[in-house]
């Protein structure tokens, strides 16, 4: 009898160089999970050395957009502003599972400092307007982010322009005399106003960062899915343990009602059932003081905080969400 086939593995595509890959390897290292490169650093396959069933595929970010909008890669890392400017139906083919936290970036508008009374986009459009009143011709945007600016553009009414497509340094194009304004991705605004450019108040058009992205159109058969159940559990377990903090104390009175009233008031939730006056929640880290404050109001004499390494739930929020786009 011959051996059933090996299921075709899950194909996690992460980014290839640089800080993007560094954070990446952090971020599921932090999981516990190792990206491994097989042949080194110019090997561009690989595997999660806790997860045989992973194939990791070390793309530039763009590339890993592709394979997401092709079904070629179950799950992958990239910002959220490479999905949202070379997807046009992103939202229906692929699923942004959760923000990792790195890769911040704000795709922005903006204009001249020069122009002292374009504060908001309204303010755009009237400039827009008489500059082709004036002139007989649109005013020039330059852009690599040809789909967000039509996009947020047609959004804001702003409708009398034309983009000019940026290949080099998109804060140089008003000073070289190629645009008026641009649509550019910053960090810390610290360019464009070495440019002598502003942006505007209204000029938010996407706030950025890396992404855990899911496929909607890939394999996902039952290897796919357990596998990405596996990987999914860990990096929730992590990502709760880090946004939350064990409090433990003893209370008198009823220990149950106690922690009904903690999860309604700070959004904490029993470690396990109360057993007789002791009490140990899970609460999120921005409500430990204030719980512990209404703790002792409640009779506690201490109240104990510790940091978290990993909660694993039944209910895997990561998990659901692909699975109920995947339904």
């Amino acid at each position: 009898m011959s051996a059933a086939p090996k299921p075709a593995p899950l194909v996690l595509a992460v980014p290839s160089k640089g800080r993007l890959q560094e954070n990446a390897a952090a971020f599921f290292a932090r999981a516990g999970l190792t990206l491994v490169q097989g042949r080194g650093a110019r090997d561009y396959r690989g595997a999660l050395r806790e997860a045989p069933g992973v194939e990791v595929a070390f793309l530039s970010a763009s590339e890993i957009v592709q394979q997401l909008a092709a079904g070629s890669a179950h799950l992958g890392v990239t910002g959220e502003d490479l999905v949202r400017e070379t997807i046009a139906d992103a939202d229906a083919r692929m699923e942004l599972l959760t923000p990792l936290g790195f890769g911040h970036a704000n795709v922005v508008v903006a204009v001249p400092q020069a122009w002292i009374d374009v504060r908001t986009m309204a303010d755009l459009e009237d400039v827009a307007a008489a500059y082709r009143a004036r002139r007989g011709q649109r005013m020039r945007v330059a852009t690599k982010y040809v789909n967000l600016t039509r996009r947020y553009f047609a959004q804001q009414g702003v409708t009398d322009y034309r983009i000019v497509e940026s290949l080099g340094a998109t804060e140089g194009a008003p000073a070289a005399g190629q645009a008026e304004l641009i649509v550019d991705i910053t960090t810390t605004g610290a360019t464009l106003a070495a440019n002598a450019l502003k942006i505007l108040d209204d000029g938010t058009m996407l706030c950025s960062q890396a992404n855990l992205v899911a496929s909607l159109g890939a394999n996902w058969d039952a290897h796919a899915l357990s596998t990405a159940r596996a990987i999914l559990s860990r990096i929730s377990a992590e990502e709760d343990a880090r946004t939350s903090r064990e409090v433990r104390a003893r209370v008198p009175g009823d220990a149950a009602q106690i922690a009904v009233d903690a999860g309604e008031a700070f959004g904490a939730r029993a470690l396990w059932g109360p057993e007789g006056d002791r009490l140990s929640l899970v609460c999120p880290s921005a409500q430990v003081a204030p719980l512990a404050d209404w703790l002792i109001a409640r009779g506690a004499e201490h109240v104990a905080v510790s940091a978290l390494d990993y909660v694993f739930s039944a209910v895997n929020p990561l998990f659901e969400r692909l699975t109920s786009r995947l339904a």
